[in-house]
């Protein structure tokens, strides 16, 4: 991913998490997929009173993506105003790595940017292959 690609997914990500639906936590987060072919696809948190129907913002963004038609995705970024990366959740995780086995995962809040490989934040991910032998 170039430069200006990283810069284009985080913007869309702070532009997605201005629509941000989290009166519960106050935590608004943004989040940003690229296809392999460059387009950006953007989610925000949606929450929700019975916590476990909540979703997050890298689950918003991936499924816009596979709503357009979109399935393999090279490159994600997550925002939110922290001091530390927020990076995703197990969940999110989980199926990212449905759609990509490792990508680039860009976490910003505002002030830096971290930066981390998919397979660095979920090892030894469950995956196909394993559905593969049954």
């Amino acid at each position: 991913m170039t430069a200006e690609q990283e810069d284009r997914l985080v913007r869309a990500a702070w532009e997605a998490r201005r629509h941000a639906y989290a009166p519960y936590s106050r935590f608004a987060v943004g989040a940003a997929v690229m296809a392999d072919d460059g387009q950006v696809f953007s989610g925000c948190n949606v929450e929700n009173a019975v916590y476990g129907a909540t979703l997050c913002a890298e689950r918003v963004a991936v499924g816009q993506a596979v709503a357009s038609g979109r399935r393999r995705l090279v490159a994600v970024a997550v925002v939110a105003e922290t001091s530390s990366p927020t990076t995703p959740c197990g969940t999110c995780r989980q199926v990212l790595t449905e759609f990509a086995q490792d990508m680039p995962v860009v976490i910003d809040n505002g002030r830096q940017r971290w930066h981390f490989r998919l397979a660095e934040l979920l090892p030894q991910a469950f995956g196909r292959s394993q559905l593969d032998g049954r």
